[in-house]
């Protein structure tokens, strides 16, 4: 697997592909891919995402049954930004230094997308199963799932998938369920004055500090979740005012919700609401539910013996702190069972110096290309 077009080596080369989101210029992975994918002998379809330079794609190697549903291998293509801090290596070089292969996106989730496509094309070298395999090679995750949904709105560029694996980094456990997500705005609203006349307006930063102020330690009510636990709330960002010497009469506040089953946005919204008073008001800018699988799913028990020993541990059922596109992808499937399992390491998403195991690297192409394989009755 780790020879010339391997895994690793597709990895380097993903890596090596800038796809920093913002802008994101995910064209430049899909385009290296997709001619992979077409060399293989798959049914490659590009769809753009705003314009040529933000582009998906859906790949098909269709089995013999028509009726029969597909496997969905589904990753995304762009990448956090690098951060502030220095990186010890090149953040686009995609050196191996031992048993690690360093970079932006190597283990958020270049190593995970090159493994699909690495096991995608050895399935296709078998010929075709009685059902087939999609791969969902995603643009925007990292800003929200907008590639995933775009793809879930526009008609015919999903098929008919029974079952769906996600790369995101997982240290190539498979996970059965992930937390939801909704994402608001905080608005206050006053009147502006000049500055050393601050009783003449109506400060809309004041406000929105008391609304945070009883926000601090909310809980939601919903009962806790067998893997994934209780929603958490956190406020990321908070804006307002024009200049110093100016009373501000615009502020806000970004609330980042991250949900459990029976808590859906309108719940989210309107105990928020009501916690927060009447001095803000609240804007849902994203809403997408928890993914909550049965362990007890037959494809399930096969993915987690499969896999388990691959990951080095005995597999139990485990949940996610952080969303995917399984949450936009599992509702426009018809709820088929879903498991997040990649070789990266969510430790080290989003991280200056990110690296991944070259070894974890080779299992999971070796693990995906079987699951894919037993799948299409090969």
């Amino acid at each position: 697997m780790a020879g010339p077009g391997g895994v690793v080596e597709l990895t380097q080369e993903l890596v090596r592909t800038e796809t920093i989101n913002p802008p994101g210029d995910e064209a430049r992975a899909a385009g290296l891919l997709a001619a992979r994918l077409e060399a293989a002998g798959l049914e490659v379809v590009v769809h753009e995402l705003g314009g040529p330079e933000r582009t998906s794609l859906v790949a098909r190697w269709p089995g013999r049954d028509a009726g029969a549903p597909a496997l969905c291998l589904t990753g995304h293509l762009d990448t956090v930004p690098l951060g502030g801090s220095d990186w010890q290596r090149d953040p686009l070089g995609g050196e191996i230094d031992g048993e690690r292969l360093h970079g932006r996106g190597s283990s958020d989730m270049k190593g995970g997308t090159a493994a699909i496509v690495v096991a995608a094309e050895r399935l296709a070298g078998l010929g075709r199963g009685r059902a087939g395999i999609e791969l969902v090679l995603c643009a925007a995750e990292e800003t929200g799932c907008e590639g995933a949904l775009a793809l879930t709105r526009t008609a015919g560029a999903l098929g008919d998938a029974g079952a769906l694996l996600v790369a995101e980094p997982t240290t190539n456990y498979p996970c059965v369920a992930h937390k939801g997500v909704v994402w608001l705005d905080a608005l206050a609203e006053g009147r502006t004055a000049h500055g050393s006349m601050p009783h003449l307006g109506d400060n809309a930063i004041h406000k929105l500090a008391r609304a945070i102020t009883r926000l601090d330690g909310f809980a939601f009510d919903v009962p806790t979740h067998a893997l994934l636990g209780d929603p958490t709330l956190n406020i990321g960002t908070v804006t307002g005012g024009i200049n110093i010497n100016s009373v501000p009469d615009r502020a806000r506040a970004g609330l980042d919700v991250r949900t459990v089953p029976g808590l859906d946005a309108d719940d989210v919204a309107a105990q928020l609401a009501a916690a927060a008073g009447d001095e803000v008001r609240l804007e849902t800018r994203l809403a997408l539910d928890a993914v909550d699988t049965d362990p007890s799913d037959a494809w399930v028990q096969d993915v987690l013996a499969i896999m388990g020993p691959l990951a080095g541990e005995t597999p139990e059922p485990r949940g996610l702190a952080y969303f995917t596109d399984a949450a936009a992808l599992v509702p426009a499937y018809g709820t088929p069972p879903a498991i997040i399992c990649g070789p990266g390491d969510a430790d080290q998403a989003h991280r200056t110096d990110e690296s991944c195991s070259v070894s974890a690297l080779e299992a999971a192409a070796q693990g995906f290309f079987e699951i894919a394989r037993r799948w299409c009755g090969l």
